[in-house]
C-alpha cells in the first residue's frame, strides 16, 4: 500500500521523477469518461468520477501504479442534442485511443489497464486494444467502472432491484452523491413527456417500441424515458455509494495487483 502517500498521478510528477519509477515498468492507469447529459440531478461531467475513483485505486494497489491524466471526453452516441455536451466523433475516439496507448507503449510501458468509465467507449476500447494485441502481443484490459459497480451495487441491494439501474439513475447517483454531493441533487426532477419515433413510443437508447417489440431507431437521450432516475431518486444514498466505491477500488485494485504480478 502507499501509505507514504507519494504522488500517483502522472500530472504531478516531473518528467525526470517518472523516469526513474518507469525503470520497474510499473502500471499506467488510463481513466476515461464523458462529459454528457445526465438527467437535471447530475452534473455532466462524470470523468471527475473515474479520475476520482483512479486516484484511489492506484492508492490502494499494492504494485506501482501511477495515474494517466483522465481524458474527459467520451465517443459520441445518443448525446449530441444535449446543451453542454462535448463529445469526439467514433473516428477521433478511436485515433486518441490509440495515439495515447501507442504513446505509453513507444516508451516501454507496457502494463496499461484503463479505467472506463462511458458506455459509448467500450466497442472502440475493444477495436483498438484488439488490434494492439495482434500487432505487438500487448494486452491492455480495460476495468469498466460502471459495469463493475452496478455488479457490485446489484449484490447489495434487495432482488427486484433492477429498476433503479440505469443512465444518470443507479450507480453512478449514489457513489455521486458520496463523491460529489454538492452537485448532486435530486429535488429536480421535471415531468419528463413522452417522446415518439415514427409515431412509436421512445422505449430506451436508440428503439421504439412496436407491439410489445423494440425496433432500433436513430434517438437521442432526451428523448429515452427517464424511469430508472426516478426510481432511483427517492433511494440512492452516499451510504450506499460510499459503500459500492470502496468495493469497486478494493476490486480493481486485486485485480490491477494481479495483472502487475502476471505480466511482471
Amino acid at each position: 500500500m502507499n501509505h507514504d502517500m507519494k504522488p500517483v498521478r502522472l500530472a504531478d510528477l516531473t518528467a525526470r521523477q517518472f523516469a526513474a519509477a518507469a525503470t520497474a515498468n510499473p502500471v499506467i492507469l488510463l481513466p476515461l469518461g464523458s462529459h454528457e447529459d445526465h438527467g437535471p440531478h447530475l452534473p455532466m461531467g462524470d470523468f471527475v468520477v473515474a479520475e476520482l475513483l483512479a486516484a484511489k485505486i492506484a492508492t490502494a494497489c499494492a504494485a506501482p501504479v501511477f495515474v494517466a491524466p483522465t481524458l474527459p471526453y467520451g465517443a459520441a452516441d445518443y448525446f449530441a442534442s444535449s446543451p453542454g455536451a462535448m463529445a469526439l466523433s467514433p473516428a477521433g475516439f478511436r485515433a486518441v485511443l490509440h495515439d495515447l496507448l501507442g504513446g505509453l507503449i513507444a516508451q516501454g510501458l507496457t502494463r496499461i489497464v484503463i479505467l472506463n468509465g462511458h458506455g459509448g467507449n467500450a466497442p472502440i476500447i475493444h477495436e483498438v486494444t484488439l488490434g494492439i494485441k495482434n500487432a505487438q502481443n500487448i494486452v491492455i484490459p480495460s476495468f469498466y467502472l460502471w459495469k463493475i459497480a452496478r455488479a457490485l451495487m446489484a449484490q447489495a441491494l434487495p432482488a427486484g432491484s433492477s429498476a433503479r439501474f440505469g443512465h444518470g439513475a443507479e450507480p453512478l447517483a449514489s457513489v455521486s452523491l458520496a463523491l460529489r454531493p454538492a452537485l448532486t441533487d435530486f429535488t429536480a426532477l421535471p415531468a419528463q413527456p413522452l417522446h415518439t419515433e415514427l409515431g412509436l413510443p421512445v422505449c430506451g437508447f436508440g428503439t421504439v417500441d412496436f407491439e410489445g417489440l423494440p425496433v432500433d431507431v436513430p434517438s437521442q437521450f432526451h428523448q429515452v424515458p427517464d424511469d430508472p432516475v426516478r426510481a432511483a431518486a427517492p433511494l440512492a444514498s452516499a451510504a450506499l455509494g460510499t459503500q459500492v466505491a470502496d468495493a469497486l477500488v478494493a476490486k480493481a485494485a486485486a485485480f490491477i495487483t494481479h495483472f502487475a504480478a502476471f505480466t511482471g
